[in-house]
């Protein structure tokens, strides 16, 4: 896949998971959903993208296990509260409906009394919520940890500094959910994203701005030093190691293979 394909999947993919957030429940059942779930698609695979072409596992291995744990957690979270809830429901329902027969369909038909209820009749629900947030909190600040990493990853390899702020608010949104607000923090977290993809350049167009080689030292003579740097004054690159022309693309020397900037 090219480079502009792995970052414009990046950004959509990230934009849909955005949007997926405002969408209102008047829309077809589990359309949120289902946009959410596309956009993360879009946006793993045009990070594999963007990782393959920076030749960086890290980019795309952190972030694909950081979505992972967070499928994970919802899985867990969803099997606790179906676990602490199934029991406590049934005889909860008996007090609010005292002359329920367990059958679901005849409840529509019933009228509710909350006069029996007492506060220990609310405890196992309130037990199951305690424990399905901490459950979740727990995984998002993996999944936060995970994704940061990933995105320093990319920010080392772009030179995009946004991507290493939009790391670090991930995080900080992750510690501060405990308090509901980190969400709102995180959701803005995802605008600041795609507009970081969106920013992402060639290697090629980067190189000839900020990775310019230095003229070779070794072996060389002050003239052919001085020819070097005049010829690299004329936007021409030459090999740091062994002073051969290099195109304005090129990562390793083609003559001795070394690596350039480094």
């Amino acid at each position: 896949m090219q480079f502009e394909s792995g970052k414009n999947l990046a950004g959509i993919g990230t934009i849909l998971f955005f949007v997926s957030f405002l969408i209102s429940s008047s829309t077809p059942p589990f359309s949120s959903g289902f946009i959410a779930i596309v956009g993360l698609i879009l946006m793993l695979i045009g990070v594999k993208s963007l990782a393959d072409y920076y030749r960086e596992a890290g980019i795309f291995n952190n972030m694909l296990y950081g979505t992972i744990v967070g499928i994970v957690g919802v899985v867990i979270a969803t099997a606790v509260a179906v676990g602490m809830l199934i029991n406590s429901l049934s005889s909860f329902l008996h007090k609010i409906f005292p002359g329920w027969n367990g059958d679901w369909t005849a409840l529509s038909r019933m009228t509710p009394t909350t006069t029996n209820i007492t506060f220990s009749d609310i405890i196992p629900f309130l037990t199951a919520a305690i424990a399905i947030f901490a459950i979740l909190f727990v995984f998002t600040i993996v999944v936060a940890l995970l994704y940061r990493r990933s995105l320093s990853s990319l920010r080392n390899s772009s030179g995009i500094g946004l991507f290493g702020t939009t790391g670090t608010v991930l995080l900080i949104g992750a510690i501060t959910t405990i308090i509901l607000i980190g969400y709102i923090i995180i959701w803005i977290d995802l605008l600041l994203l795609a507009i970081a993809f969106f920013q992402l350049k060639p290697q090629s167009v980067q190189s000839i701005t900020t990775q310019t080689a230095a003229p070779p030292t070794v072996g060389v003579s002050e003239a052919e030093k001085a020819a070097v740097s005049s010829s690299q004054t004329e936007g021409k690159r030459y090999c740091m190691y062994c002073g051969s022309e290099l195109s304005p693309e090129a990562t390793y020397c083609p003559k001795c293979g070394r690596k350039q900037g480094q």
